[in-house]
């Protein structure tokens, strides 16, 4: 499992004129199964995304294909972790 940092490098007026196209490719990740949650940082400075992907190198060819990666609007970083503990209603996240 993959937690993805987004830190916006510009400003949010110019992250905005992305914003319907990053929630597209959003969209279509989660409906190829690759992206599980996703959402705003607070304050409103990037976003996160987790993925359940188990390969690196296909998240990082997925992530190129964001809006915000090809516009150069966000810094990205990947943290990998395995989860180890979960609440009952998230057991299927430890596989």
């Amino acid at each position: 499992m993959f937690i993805i940092s987004l830190n916006y490098k510009v400003s949010i007026k110019e992250v905005e004129q992305y914003l319907s196209d990053h929630v597209r490719y959003l969209e279509e990740q989660y409906s190829l199964g690759n992206f599980i949650a996703s959402g705003r940082k607070v304050p409103r400075t990037g976003g996160v995304i987790l993925s359940n992907l188990k390969d690196i190198n296909l998240l990082e060819s997925i992530i190129a294909e964001d809006p915000f990666k090809i516009n150069a609007v966000a810094d990205y970083e990947v943290i990998e972790f395995v989860p180890s503990m979960t609440s009952e209603e998230f057991e299927i996240l430890k596989s």
